[in-house]
């Protein structure tokens, strides 16, 4: 057999080695259709990344050129600017501020959110998905995450353009000269109300995550499931604490000497 005849069984076997290795075969019904054909990472997909990434930087090369920064005139010590927004990949932070004691908002999640992402490569071990690109196998963890990207972006998006003088909501459509009222109605829930309601909220979503899915705590076993959902049910607070806030006026679910939640 020739040169590139051994390259072809190197591959057909490397490939066949990722679809068909013995954990990923347990995983898959025994009347599951068979796979399409795969082809290497490198250079199929390496090489459209690459394309991507270049034409995307030669994009914001172009429009750097040729769009000025929006700068504001120079700073008056006697005069503070109202709002006063941090820049736009901080303002997701700065808009959490309303939902959450300042600690909370500015130290404690953003550590959280730090330290879940180093820890999901020792959670989720599963290499069933280990050289392919496919959506319907990793639906849980994509919709996730794809949650969690598109809730930053909502916070920033609303901090940015929604936010206007003295950090009031104003829609699309209305005009920051209007004068709104301050958010005098809202009101905390009682201490017993606020611990029953978020060990209601910890134990549905435990009890659920059993119960929907049951093959995540099997693979995943007690200490990475437990952590998993517990980093889960964090993320999934934050918007509903979010409405909470904007449709009920609740300002905080749990009130402490020591913080507020």
């Amino acid at each position: 057999m020739g040169e590139r005849g051994d390259e072809d069984v190197t591959e057909a076997a490397s490939s066949a080695r990722v679809s068909s290795s013995p954990r990923d075969a347990a995983r898959r019904p025994a009347d599951a259709p068979p796979r399409p054909p795969e082809v290497p990472v490198f250079p199929n997909l390496v090489f459209k990344e690459f394309l991507a990434a270049l034409l995307v930087s030669i994009g914001l090369m172009i429009w750097s050129m040729t769009v000025d920064a929006p700068l504001l005139p120079e700073a008056n010590p006697g005069r503070t600017e109202n709002p006063a927004k941090a820049p736009w990949y901080f303002v997701g932070l700065q808009e959490l501020l309303v939902y959450f004691d300042p600690w909370v908002a500015g130290v404690v999640l953003p550590t959280l959110i730090i330290l879940g992402l180093m820890v999901i490569p020792y959670i989720d071990t599963s290499r069933g998905s280990v050289g392919r690109y496919d959506l319907r196998a990793r639906r849980l963890a994509t919709f996730n995450f794809l949650f969690g990207f598109a809730l930053w972006w909502v916070l920033i998006v609303i901090g940015q353009f929604l936010r206007g003088p003295n950090w009031n909501l104003f829609w699309p459509w209305q005009q920051w000269t209007a004068v709104q009222a301050a958010e005098v109605s809202l009101w905390s829930f009682p201490s017993w109300l606020g611990i029953a309601t978020l060990a209601a909220y910890a134990a549905a979503g435990f009890l659920l995550a059993r119960w929907r899915w049951p093959w995540l705590y099997a693979g995943l076993g007690r200490t990475r499931y437990v952590l998993a959902i517990a980093l889960t049910l964090l993320m999934y607070g934050i918007p509903l604490k979010m409405l909470l806030r904007l449709v009920l006026g609740v300002r905080y679910v749990l009130v402490t000497p020591w913080f507020n939640i």
